[in-house]
C-alpha cells in the first residue's frame, strides 16, 4: 500500500515537472527524466496523465523513491534560496549600481543630446506642418497669451480701484499688513484664475486636439507655474513693501531670494515640460538623458541660492522674537546649509529612483513636491513662532517668575505647533509618492502600520505632555504673581509669607503628570511595535515590591509628605523652624524638602525625620517692640507720640495695606536698673513686619528727640566714703577711684549678656 501511495506521489510530481514551467525549458521534442546518474529514458514533450502512470508503472520501488527525494531536495534548495535575506553588502552594491548607472548613461549619451533633441523638434515641426505651422502655432500662443493678460490686467485694475486700496506706508499695524498682504495674494490668485480661464476658454475654441496638448503644458508650466509661485514669495517676502514684510529679511535679501525663487520654479517647470516634450515626439527619457542634466542644475541652482543667500536665510529664520532659544538660533546658522544638504539628499534618490527603473513619481514632480515641502519646513517654524508671539495670551502678573511662565508657555504653543505642522508635511510628502495613509490604516497589518501607530501614539502622548505642562505652568504663574511676594519685600531676616497651597502642590502635580504620561504612552508606543510589553508590567511590579522592602526609610518619608502636604503645614516661600533649622522652604519633592537659611545655606530635610514644625509666616505676625526711657519720663506722653506714628503709617501708600493693626503702645512693660521699658506692638502681614519695623524705629526716634525725651542710658555709680574731702585725694587716689568704677561696669555688663534669652541670629 505504502508503495502505490509513493507511484501516486510522483506521478503527480512527474506531471508538475513535465507539464509545468519546467516544460519550456527542455528541448522541443523530447524529455529526458534521470535517475541517479544514468539516463533512465527518453520521453516526448507531450505527454498524457495515461502515458504518465504507464511510465511510473515500469519503475521500481527504489527508482520511484531516489526521484521523490530528489524532487523534494530541490523544492527545499528553491525555498531555502528564495527565502535567504539579501546581506548588507549586497544590497549596497545594488544601490551604488542603480545611483552610478544613469550617470554614466548620461555621460555616454551626451554627444548624441543635441541630435536627438534636435530629432525631437524635428518631428514636432513635422507635426504641426513644418516651419510655417510652428510659427503660426506659437502666433496663436501669443494671442492667448495677450488676451489672458488683458483680461486679468482689467479685472485686476478694477479690484485696486474699487475693492483693495493701498495701505499706508506708514504707522502700519502688524494685523494692517497682513490684511493686506492676503487681500493683495487672493487678489493676484483670481487674476491668474481669470487668466487660466481665458486662456482655456480660447483655446478651447480655436485649438486643435493636437495643439492643445502642446498648449497647455506650454503655458501651464512655463507661465502659470512660475506666476503663481512669485505670488506666493511676493506674499512672504514683500521685495518691494519693508513695512509689509512677514519675514525679518533686508531688503537687499528679500528682492534676491525673491527673484531666485520665482528662476528655479520656472527652470523646474521647464525641466517637466522638455521631458514630456520630448516623450511625445518620439525621444524617450532613456535616449537623450537631459532630464539628468535640467534636473541637476536645478539642484545646483538651489546649492547657489542657499550658498549666496546664507545671511538672509539666517535671518529671516532667526526671526524678531526676543524669547529666541539657544536651538532656534543654531536652527537659523544651520537653514543654508540644510537646504544644500536637501538638494544634494533629494539629487542622491532621483538617480537612484532612475537607477531602478522607477520613472513615475520622478516624472510627475514627487521629488521636487518633497524638496519644497522639505525647504519650506523651517520657513513654516518660523511663522508659527510669529503666530504664536502674536497670539498667545499676554503674561500674567509681574516679574521673574511671570516672565519665566509666559516664555514657558510660548515655547509649549511653538513644540506643539511644529509637530502638528510636522505630520501634516509628512502627510504632504507621502501623498507625493502616492503613498496612502488611509489604506496603510485599513490595512492594519506590516511594519508600516506598527511604525504608523507607534507615531500616532507618540504624538499623541506629547501634545497630552505639553497640554498638561501648559496649563499647571500657567496655574502657577498666576498662583505666584497673585501674592507679589519676594525675598526683597521680605527683608534680611526673611521670614515672609509664603505661596498659595495651590502653588505648592502644582510642581508635584506636574512632575507626577509627566511621569505618568511618559510611562503609560511609552509603554503603549513599545506595544504598537509589536513588542509585548507584559515582561515590563511584570518586571516594573517586581521592582516596585523591592523598593517597597528594601527602601522602607523612603516610603516613610513620601508618605510622611504626602500627610503634611494634606495638613498644609507649609508652603513654598515661608519660614519655618524645623528642630532648630530655620529657612524659608526654596523647593519640595516627593521625599524631601529644602530651607534657604537667611545667611545662604540650604538645608535638605527628609520628610520623615520632621518631628516638629514651626511656621513663622501663615496668615499673620505680631511684633512687639521695646524702649527704655528714664524713670522720670511721663508714659502718657510716650503713649501718644506712639499713636501719632501708628495713625501716620496707616495713611501712607508705601505701609498702609501691610498693616493688620497699627501701632500702638502697650504701657510700662517692666523696670530695670536704667529706666522704665515701654512696649508697643503691631499686627501686619507675613514677610512685611520688619521693613515697618525699622520705619517705626526711624519714626520713634525722630519724635523723642522733637518731644526732648531721650533713651536711658546705662550708668555706674560707685559710693566712697569721705567723698566729701575728694579736693584732698591724690592723682594716684582718683585714679584708683576710675579703675574700680570701670571693673564694676564691665562685670555687670558681663553679667547682664550671660543672662539675656538666646534667640536665632
Amino acid at each position: 500500500m505504502r508503495i502505490l501511495f509513493l507511484k501516486l506521489l510522483m506521478a503527480m510530481s512527474l506531471s508538475a515537472t513535465l507539464l509545468g514551467p519546467a516544460q519550456a525549458q527542455m528541448m522541443p521534442g523530447t524529455t529526458s527524466m534521470v535517475s541517479g546518474d544514468a539516463e533512465e529514458e527518453v520521453l516526448p514533450q507531450d505527454l498524457s496523465p495515461d502515458a504518465i502512470n504507464a511510465m511510473v508503472a515500469r519503475m521500481s520501488d527504489d527508482e520511484v523513491r531516489d526521484f521523490l527525494l530528489q524532487r523534494l531536495d530541490a523544492l527545499a534548495l528553491e525555498e531555502a534560496t528564495a527565502a535567504a535575506p539579501t546581506s548588507p553588502m549586497v544590497r549596497a552594491q545594488a544601490l551604488w549600481t542603480a545611483f552610478s548607472t544613469p550617470i554614466i548613461e548620461a555621460i555616454q549619451k551626451l554627444p548624441t543630446l543635441f541630435v536627438k533633441q534636435g530629432e525631437a523638434i524635428g518631428n514636432f515641426a513635422a507635426t504641426y506642418g513644418g516651419a510655417g505651422g510652428v510659427l503660426t502655432l506659437f502666433g496663436i500662443i501669443g494671442l492667448l497669451l495677450a488676451a489672458g493678460f488683458g483680461v486679468e490686467f482689467a479685472v485686476r485694475t478694477w479690484l485696486i480701484k474699487v475693492r483693495n486700496p493701498e495701505v499706508s506706508e506708514t504707522n502700519s499695524s502688524l494685523k494692517e499688513a497682513v490684511s493686506f498682504l492676503v487681500r493683495r495674494f487672493l487678489r493676484e490668485i483670481f487674476g491668474l484664475v481669470i487668466f487660466y480661464a481665458t486662456i482655456r476658454t480660447l483655446g478651447r475654441a480655436i485649438l486643435s486636439p493636437d495643439q492643445a496638448a502642446f498648449v497647455a503644458p506650454f503655458i501651464g508650466y512655463l507661465i502659470w507655474m512660475p506666476r503663481v509661485a512669485a505670488a506666493f514669495s511676493r506674499f512672504v517676502m514683500a521685495p518691494q513693501r519693508s513695512d509689509l514684510r512677514l519675514v525679518n529679511v533686508s531688503d537687499h535679501w528679500a528682492k534676491f531670494i525673491h527673484r531666485h525663487l520665482v528662476g528655479i520654479v520656472l527652470l523646474g517647470a521647464a525641466t517637466i515640460f522638455i521631458i514630456d516634450f520630448n516623450t511625445q515626439n518620439g525621444v524617450s527619457i532613456g535616449e537623450t538623458r537631459i532630464g539628468f542634466w535640467l534636473d541637476s542644475l536645478v539642484y545646483v541652482y538651489i546649492a547657489y541660492i542657499a550658498w549666496f543667500a546664507r545671511d538672509g536665510l539666517s535671518d529671516m529664520m532667526r526671526g524678531t522674537d526676543p524669547d529666541n532659544t539657544n536651538f532656534d538660533e543654531a536652527v537659523a546658522r544651520a537653514y543654508p546649509y540644510f537646504g544644500i544638504a536637501v538638494a544634494v539628499g533629494m539629487w542622491v534618490i532621483v538617480r537612484i529612483l532612475a537607477g531602478l527603473g522607477n520613472f513615475t513619481q520622478v516624472v510627475g514632480g514627487a521629488h521636487y513636491t518633497t524638496m519644497f515641502l522639505l525647504l519650506f519646513t523651517p520657513a513654516v517654524d518660523t511663522a508659527i513662532r510669529g503666530l504664536v508671539r502674536h497670539l498667545v495670551p499676554p503674561m500674567q502678573g509681574e516679574g521673574d517668575v511671570a516672565h519665566q511662565a509666559y516664555v514657558a508657555t510660548k515655547r509649549s504653543y511653538v513644540r506643539i505647533g511644529r509637530v502638528i505642522a510636522l505630520g501634516i508635511i509628512l502627510a504632504l510628502i507621502a501623498r507625493a509618492w502616492n503613498f496612502s495613509l488611509i489604506g496603510l490604516m485599513q490595512d492594519r497589518a506590516g511594519i508600516a502600520d506598527n511604525l504608523f501607530s507607534f507615531a500616532m501614539t507618540v504624538i499623541v502622548g506629547y501634545v497630552a505632555y505639553e497640554g498638561v505642562s501648559l496649563w499647571i505652568n500657567r496655574r502657577l504663574a498666576a498662583e505666584f504673581t497673585a501674592l507679589g511676594l519676594t525675598q526683597e519685600d521680605a527683608g534680611d531676616e526673611m521670614g515672609g509669607g509664603g505661596g498659595s497651597r495651590l502653588s505648592t502642590v502644582l510642581p508635584l502635580m506636574l512632575l507626577t503628570a509627566r511621569g505618568t504620561i511618559i510611562v503609560i504612552f511609552g509603554l503603549l508606543a513599545v506595544g504598537n511595535l509589536g513588542i509585548d510589553i507584559t515582561p515590563l508590567l511584570a518586571g516594573a511590579g517586581i521592582a516596585g515590591l523591592a523598593i517597597g522592602f528594601g527602601a522602607q526609610k523612603l516610603v516613610t518619608d513620601v508618605v510622611s509628605g504626602v500627610f503634611f502636604l494634606i495638613d498644609d503645614a507649609f508652603r513654598v516661600g515661608e519660614y519655618v523652624e524645623i528642630d532648630s533649622t530655620m529657612g524659608a522652604v526654596e523647593k519640595i519633592s516627593i521625599r524631601s524638602m529644602q530651607l534657604r537659611h537667611h545667611r545662604g545655606p540650604v538645608h535638605t530635610i527628609p520628610y520623615g525625620e520632621i518631628p516638629k514644625l514651626t511656621n513663622y509666616s501663615r496668615d499673620w505676625v505680631i511684633m512687639k517692640l521695646k524702649f527704655t526711657v528714664p524713670f522720670d519720663t511721663d508714659p502718657n506722653k510716650v503713649k501718644k507720640i506712639f499713636k501719632k506714628i501708628g495713625q501716620e503709617m496707616l495713611v501712607e501708600e508705601l505701609y498702609k495695606d501691610d498693616f493688620l493693626q497699627p501701632f500702638k503702645s502697650q504701657g510700662v512693660f517692666d523696670f530695670d536698673d536704667v529706666g522704665m521699658i515701654i512696649r508697643g506692638k503691631f499686627m501686619a502681614k507675613p514677610g512685611k513686619q520688619f521693613m515697618i519695623r525699622k520705619e517705626i524705629y526711624n519714626r520713634v526716634k525722630s519724635e523723642f528727640t522733637a518731644a526732648g525725651i531721650d533713651f536711658a542710658r546705662r550708668e555706674v555709680r560707685v559710693a566712697i566714703p569721705g567723698l566729701e574731702h575728694s579736693e584732698d585725694l591724690s592723682d594716684a587716689d582718683k585714679a584708683a577711684i576710675a579703675g574700680a568704677a570701670s571693673a564694676a561696669a564691665q562685670e555687670q555688663m558681663t553679667e547682664e549678656g550671660a543672662a539675656a534669652p538666646k534667640g536665632p541670629d
